[in-house]
């Protein structure tokens, strides 16, 4: 048998809900232990340290705020990675729970998938996973080794020359790419100012990556292009 993926531990207060994620995430590979409460989150942390913590805001006993200011308080837990889960969306509420020390913010409803490309993408940053060369880029990444995409975990298939395309826009996320430097970068030649193929090459790639309302891929008019976190 494969050794599991990394072991997670998954805290709600609603049964039903804990067994949804446990039986999901270790059907995706993970090691999953549960708890129900505040205090037994941090009974299970303490007994047996996971490598991510799933987090429900509500909890009966304290809030997952709380728990996550308690386990940073603790220096020897100030790595583990926690992912909030709460029905709560307001600005404020995903500013409180990073500030209090949390990895990363999914607001219910949620699809399965997406929360496994939250937990893989939190683990890699924050040093769970080994650096095996991955782009990750909100809930787009890119495996240069086995030539994969994957948006909100679900597989993005692309010819190699949008791959490549899709590769040099996320190694340099955030930084505006001119046009002429992605045909150099990407083609290997300048195309003598006339940029229409990259222009058609960012359209092929934008109904692949980003065909919801969550955008990566933006125009910056008489520029090029950057790829960057959606806002919001």
């Amino acid at each position: 048998m494969d050794a599991p993926r990394a072991s997670l531990l998954v805290v709600d207060d609603e049964p039903t809900i804990r067994e949804l994620l446990a039986t999901s995430l270790r059907f995706a590979g993970f090691e999953v232990d549960l708890a129900g409460t505040g205090a037994q989150a941090l009974e299970r942390i303490e007994r047996k340290r996971p490598d991510l913590v799933v987090l429900d805001v509500m909890l009966p006993d304290m809030d997952g705020f709380a728990v996550v200011r308690r386990l940073r308080r603790r220096r020897e837990r100030d790595r583990l990675p926690v992912l909030f889960l709460t029905a709560r969306n307001g600005v404020g509420d995903k500013v409180g729970g990073l500030s209090a020390g949390g990895d990363d913010y999914l607001t219910k409803p949620f699809s399965v998938a997406e929360l496994i490309a939250r937990i893989e993408a939190v683990l890699r940053r924050t040093g769970g996973y080994p650096d095996d060369g991955r782009l990750v880029v909100a809930d787009l990444e890119l495996d240069p080794v086995a030539h994969r995409v994957w948006r909100e975990g679900r597989t993005v298939a692309l010819s190699p020359t949008e791959f490549r395309l899709l590769a040099h826009l996320m190694a340099n996320a955030g930084r505006v790419q001119p046009k002429a430097r992605i045909a150099e970068e990407v083609w290997n030649h300048d195309f003598g100012g006339d940029f229409s193929i990259v222009e058609s090459y960012v359209s092929y790639l934008r109904r692949k990556v980003d065909p919801g309302p969550r955008k990566l891929i933006h125009t910056v008019r008489g520029v090029g292009y950057v790829l960057r976190h959606p806002q919001g």
